[in-house]
């Protein structure tokens, strides 16, 4: 029971977290990070044990797996020579600079060891950053190599940490040997999740309950990382890659229904699991910074040196990764030379999160360490001082310099001029297949329906236009609605005086909010 009311706390005040976060127009994960640190230090307040299995396992997983659906496909696929650069040439090199670096502030640590935290601190935070770029407006290239980046950088970093952690345990292995391990695990994940992808699509083409569709959705991810796990293989690129291609295929494999459904019970379960993991993050820290052995001062030198390490190692890349490739007549004709604020602002977007906190806590005791000890309480609070770190001065600087850069793109008008082509597509398509079908239907719904494909084509076009004017379909959404709000006071003043059941006000009402939900495209 106690455990239970934790766990009801825990969710409650990342909820809240979460709301004082929009209210401030702060990131949550920011929020949250910060208040779980100053909840640490409240009487009563239990403290906190994550157990990387549950990260790795239980919050990872579907984390990675909602970000995939929600990536676009074919974007990523153009952005993909950028996003292998970073998110396996980058976290390669950084784990071995910060390797370097650290065994010398610490020589009598294993070099293996080294390269471990820097594998841990490599890979940038999937949610943080991609919420960052897409709140502030940055071109959606730059959002889409974000992206990719932190989809894939993790599988990199991970497979980089256990065979660090191997090497720590007695094994010999080499910079071939992890670059192939690597290599390895990636492609047999990219299979694995591609043959598992294809048979969850399989299920979703053959259900008609979206409940079920909502439950192999949600059972996806987990069964995709526990199969991947038993073979060995890449569970987060397994992961992605399903997501990858389900995301690209939910338009043709499910109901409109379902859709609906699903796309809102992703939303709360993502919602819910990076408030908690950030908050228990924070809570954690002061139980790290009371167990450290190592001296204050050697602590505080290590991580700021491994924080300006990494933001450099960043810079370093980023520059000749950016232009180099352009020197390619191949790459230089279909890609413009962006200029330089692009790749100084994707620099400075690296905001570590969910995968550094989970592989910090892999690293093994100091008693299982072959030839030397190490400080794993230090090497844990440096990984978290990371996240802090990257969260508060990166996180909360990256939208003025953007904005100081003139890093920006507004779509808007684009957006809405390619929608409205499209629609007027889709409606002279509609019309088409209405005058096949039309025959034997009562004119007056032949009439409606035609009407209806008019205004939905007018809507878009409409959006082309003045927007302190009201539209003719802003006007409608707005008089619909307070049409809608006087049904409803109807149907509830029937249901109190016992002349319709539950039942009948629940359906009455399911069908007044599906109508009022397509309103709000009036009002964009």
């Amino acid at each position: 029971m106690e455990s239970i009311v934790e766990t009801v706390v825990l969710v409650a005040i990342s909820v809240l977290g979460a709301a004082f976060a929009r209210r401030l127009g702060f990131i949550a994960p920011l929020v949250l990070l910060v208040g779980g640190l100053a909840l640490s230090y409240v009487p009563g307040i239990p403290e906190v044990h994550l157990e990387p299995e549950l990260v790795l396992i239980g919050i990872l997983p579907p984390l990675l797996y909602v970000a995939a659906l929600q990536t676009n496909l074919v974007a990523f696929r153009r952005a993909l020579r950028p996003i292998l650069l970073l998110a396996v040439g980058l976290v390669l090199l950084s784990s071995f600079v910060i390797g370097l670096v650290m065994h010398a502030l610490l020589p009598d640590v294993p070099f293996a060891a080294c390269v471990a935290l820097g594998a841990i601190v490599a890979p940038p935070d999937a949610v943080s950053a991609t919420a960052i770029a897409r709140r502030i407006g940055l071109p959606r290239r730059m959002v889409t190599i974000l992206e990719g980046e932190s989809l894939l950088n993790d599988a990199t970093a991970l497979v980089t940490v256990r065979i660090a952690v191997s090497a720590l345990s007695g094994a010999a292995v080499g910079f071939w040997e992890i670059t192939g391990q690597v290599a390895l695990k990636a492609g047999v994940g990219v299979l694995l999740g591609l043959v598992l992808a294809v048979g969850a699509a399989w299920l979703h083409k053959r259900i008609t309950d979206p409940l079920l569709d909502d439950a192999v959705s949600l059972l996806t991810p987990f069964v995709v990382v526990i199969i991947a796990e038993e073979l060995h293989s890449s569970s987060v690129v397994a992961v992605v890659v399903a997501g990858l291609y389900l995301g690209h295929r939910i338009p043709y494999l499910l109901s409109a229904t379902s859709r609906l459904q699903m796309d809102a019970v992703w939303k709360l379960v993502n919602f819910l699991l990076e408030g908690v993991v950030f908050l228990l993050v924070g809570l954690q820290l002061r139980e790290l910074i009371e167990n450290i052995e190592t001296d204050m001062a050697t602590t505080i030198r290590v991580t700021l040196i491994v924080f300006v390490v990494l933001v450099a190692v960043r810079f370093v890349w980023m520059y000749p990764a950016t232009y180099l490739a352009r020197l390619i007549p191949h790459i230089r004709a279909n890609e413009e030379r962006p200029p330089i604020a692009v790749p100084t602002v994707l620099a400075w977007a690296g905001m570590r999160g969910v995968v550094t906190l989970a592989a910090a806590l892999t690293l093994p005791p100091s008693a299982d360490v072959v030839g030397g000890d190490y400080p794993r309480d230090l090497f844990v609070f440096v990984a978290f001082a990371i996240i802090v770190l990257t969260l508060l001065l990166q996180g909360m600087t990256l939208p003025a310099l953007s904005r100081r850069l003139g890093v920006s793109e507004d779509t808007s008008t684009e957006d809405a001029l390619a929608e409205a082509n499209v629609q007027h597509a889709a409606s002279r398509a509609a019309r088409e297949r209405l005058e096949a079908h039309a025959d034997g239907a009562p004119g007056s719904v032949v009439d409606r329906l035609r009407a209806l494909t008019d205004s939905r084509s007018n809507g878009a076009w409409e959006r082309l236009g003045n927007q302190q004017m009201e539209t003719p379909s802003a006007a409608y959404g707005r008089l619909r609605r307070e049409m809608i709000t006087a049904e409803r006071h109807v149907f509830k003043i029937a249901r109190n005086e016992g002349r319709i059941s539950e039942e009948v006000l629940n359906r009455a009402q399911r069908e007044l909010d599906l109508e009022e939900s397509q309103l709000t495209r009036s009002d964009d």
